[in-house]
């Protein structure tokens, strides 16, 4: 059984993706869908776009096995609620598999349930997260994150993958692939949300590490550590780690790699030149090192991206 919590001005989109998801998951395995929407007041709710959906009241959720959270404008306001925090923090205890859509991690974040877990958002909560809930592993390029059974993904449309790959879990690949194929999806989407995100920014970055970003660039080929970028900044190197967080909403490390893999992705894609040539000249040293970052970047390995490249 999968519940599925909404509030007022919720996002419509994280309710009504996951609810597709697993209705047609349900139907290709020979079940009958098995969904309840759960809020506080039962009733009709009414959604951020005005159009409402009737909701259960939290204590008709005794029979589910999933709780995903939805996101939203009210996320922050019904964060508050003490009623429905206990609901939420109650959750794993009863061995409810829980997971966030989009903002829908503030929810979990506030009950606790994030404490020391990897987490992802949509992007342009990432910042707001980081210093509100300090404690969280926040992995902002991510589509979808899983830490034991709290699963969290990013905005509004995530909530459509992290619902397949729980899909799978559930029934199989098979059953997810029909179910993706049925709703005219990718089974797996390829890359993370960089590439919909502000990180795109680093290309030509401005603000207050904009200048020590385009010398990074410059000098892909440098070790680039943190200590490095610390000392041309002139800061700590724990100073600046914050800094660089809440200026850019992503770590030093993260954003070196994401500067090389921009420039190796451009002359992949653009020359012939070898991909281990490539990958010591952008800073990887090792091709299989790259070939993991574009993986975790674009869902394919350098050669795939040459090769598609070449066909266009």
């Amino acid at each position: 059984m999968i519940g599925v919590l909404v509030f007022p001005d919720f996002q419509l989109l994280d309710a009504a993706g996951p609810i597709s998801v697993f209705e047609i998951a349900a139907r290709c395995a020979g079940l009958p869908p098995s969904i309840k929407v759960l809020a506080e007041t039962p009733g009709p709710v009414r959604s951020s776009s005005g159009v409402e959906i009737s909701a259960r009241g939290l204590k008709s959720a005794g029979s589910i096995t999933t709780l995903i959270v939805a996101g939203g404008e009210g996320v922050d306001a019904a964060a508050k609620s003490r009623k429905t925090l206990a609901f939420v923090r109650a959750m794993p205890g009863r061995g409810v598999r829980v997971a966030s859509v989009c903002s829908g991690a503030c929810m979990l974040a506030e009950a606790g349930l994030l404490d020391g877990r990897r987490a992802t958002t949509h992007w342009r909560r990432t910042r707001q997260f980081l210093s509100a809930y300090p404690r969280v592993k926040w992995e902002p390029d991510r589509i979808f994150v899983r830490d034991g059974d709290i699963w969290s993904s990013a905005g509004i449309t995530a909530g459509i993958d992290l619902s397949l790959a729980m899909v799978t879990e559930d029934f199989g690949e098979q059953i997810a692939r029909e179910t993706a194929r049925q709703l005219v999806l990718y089974h797996h989407r390829s890359g993370g949300q960089s590439q919909f995100s502000s990180l795109l920014e680093l290309k030509a970055p401005s603000g207050r590490f904009g200048t020590l970003l385009t010398w990074a660039r410059e000098h892909l080929d440098a070790p680039l550590t943190v200590e490095d970028l610390a000392e041309r900044a002139g800061m700590s190197s724990r100073h600046f780690t914050r800094a660089f967080i809440a200026e850019t909403g992503t770590t030093p490390s993260k954003a070196v790699e994401r500067l090389r893999i921009e420039v190796a992705r451009q002359r992949v894609q653009s020359s012939s030149e070898a991909i281990e040539r490539v990958a010591q000249q952008t800073g990887f040293r090792d091709p299989e090192r790259m070939r993991r970052a574009f993986i975790r970047a674009f869902g394919q390995p350098p050669q795939s991206l040459r090769r598609a490249a070449r066909a266009s």
